[in-house]
């Protein structure tokens, strides 16, 4: 019987039609965006809570202590984003492309992600605890901390990553590839169950799964 191999994360392409400009001055919390383009614009502090954005372009836009909690995107993209806090709690996101982010600590516990590619972004400490993640594609990041604890993960790729911490106690782990990139730490050695690592990465897990497992090495 053939070996089952990993599978990987689904990533749906984004076409967007023509877009209008917005300046973003007249967004509230709950209102609904369609096919907008936002650049260069400053909406930190703001209060957007539950607000959705389908088929949107943002560009250069600052959402420092923006409230996102319970907000929508879907087909949307977005570049050069930044927030030395971004929160976004509960929020759901399909069919996104963020590119060259620059955020400090994401707040998306209990967020929803499906066909979501993260490239080339740097990130300090991203909590996704008890967020479910499927079709998640991170390339060429920097993350200082993620953490996956009691998040339920299906086809997720980290591709040429550097992750100073990876949390993933209670983990539910299926299609989970993390080789090719390279960790410092790794908490909750159990919920790796599901990954797919490599030799090398094997061989610097070996002494944290020795502890683990209460081996002795001699």
């Amino acid at each position: 019987m053939a070996k089952a191999s990993t599978r990987k994360a689904s990533i749906d392409r984004i076409i967007l039609p023509d877009l209008v400009d917005d300046d973003g001055v007249l967004l509230r919390s709950g209102d609904t965006r369609e096919a907008k383009r936002y650049t260069g614009i400053d909406l930190d502090g703001r209060d957007l809570t539950g607000i959705t954005f389908e088929e949107c372009e943002f560009s250069k836009v600052s959402l420092h202590e923006t409230t996102l909690r319970g907000a929508s995107f879907s087909e949307c993209l977005a570049t050069d984003l930044h927030a030395p806090v971004f929160s976004a709690p509960r929020s759901s996101w399909r069919d996104v492309r963020i590119e060259h982010a620059r955020l400090g600590s994401v707040e998306a516990y209990e967020a929803t992600m499906r066909s979501v590619h993260i490239d080339g972004s740097k990130l300090d400490f991203v909590n996704l605890r008890n967020a479910t993640l499927t079709d998640v594609l991170l390339s060429n990041c920097i993350i200082e901390e993620l953490d996956l604890g009691s998040a339920t993960v299906q086809r997720l790729e980290l591709q040429n990553c550097r992750i100073g911490t990876l949390e993933i106690g209670s983990a539910k782990l299926k299609d989970v590839d993390l080789r090719s990139s390279d960790f410092l730490a790794v908490h909750g050695l159990e919920g790796l169950r599901g990954a797919t690592i490599d030799d090398a990465q094997l061989s610097l897990l070996a002494p944290l799964l020795a502890a683990h497992l209460g081996l002795r090495v001699e």
